[in-house]
């Protein structure tokens, strides 16, 4: 009978191992829940998933997709529904991916264009939590990199495809973006200034001159050239920076800060 109960528990034990290694492989494979799928079940069942915007059961398919059944013919199709899934959950790094990785590997779609400006705008986005939506936020003093990538990514699609559908509305985030990137190198600029760090005041306020021509920070940085100089001993460069305030913005705020020591 001892002989009996020792088998039973031998037999009890190996099929909990049997099962919990079981669970283990299905936790550790993403893709399990889809392997008994068809190809035109799963896409059609994302497709069906986007339509009801219900991003993120999309996206597993998508992804499951990639994996089970690579270069399909629905390959093209699922890959940049993926981009607008990823930013449509709210993953814009992810989105920003997917949409890097699209242009790579269809170079020559018709919608490589589309590719372009969605990571654009995921990267226009990927900096902006709930916090920057609901609450008010100086952009402007956070880390440009993100900005700059943007920028970058809307110049290569208008560059590209200048005659794309996206390209006016890459334009306008662009003008956005270059009046953030005026406005961040203004708030280093002025930082400088009131930490007494002349030179390096007078250089970023130069470089928004140089670079950010037409944008709402120019004219601060023309002042924080005049305060420069005049804290340098260069009064020649100071009244040449005062000139040409004076010129292009004679009913600046700039100029009436300036006239009463307010500025900086």
């Amino acid at each position: 009978m001892k002989r009996h109960y020792q088998l039973f528990f031998l037999l009890i034990s190996l099929l909990t191992a049997t099962f919990l290694s079981g669970c283990a492989s299905t936790a550790a494979d993403p893709n399990a829940a889809f392997r008994g799928e068809s190809l035109n079940y799963m896409f059609q069942t994302a497709q069906h998933d986007m339509a009801r915007k219900k991003y993120a059961r999309a996206i597993k398919r998508y992804e499951a997709m990639d994996a089970l059944y690579p270069f399909s013919p629905y390959s093209e199709e699922a890959d940049l529904n993926l981009i607008y899934a990823y930013y449509q959950n709210g993953d814009s790094p992810q989105a920003t991916c997917a949409a890097d990785r699209f242009t790579k590997l269809y170079p020559r779609s018709p919608y490589v264009d589309y590719a372009f400006y969605m990571k654009g705008l995921a990267g226009f986005e990927q900096d902006r939590g709930w916090v920057q939506k609901y609450l008010p936020s100086d952009l402007s003093q956070r880390d440009p990199g993100v900005a700059r990538q943007s920028f970058d990514d809307f110049g290569t699609l208008i560059r590209l495809f200048p005659n794309s559908c996206y390209a006016a509305d890459a334009r306008q985030h662009m003008i956005y973006l270059r009046n953030l990137l005026g406005a961040y190198e203004l708030h280093v600029a002025k930082y400088y200034l009131r930490r007494g760090a002349y030179v390096g005041a007078a250089n970023r306020a130069n470089y928004i001159i140089q670079h950010y021509d037409g944008t709402p920070s120019v004219q601060e940085a023309l002042g924080v050239l005049v305060l420069s100089y005049n804290a340098l001993g260069l009064p020649e460069l100071a009244y040449q920076s005062w000139t040409i305030l004076q010129m292009n913005y004679p009913n600046g705020c700039v100029i009436r800060a300036l006239m009463q020591h307010k500025f900086g």
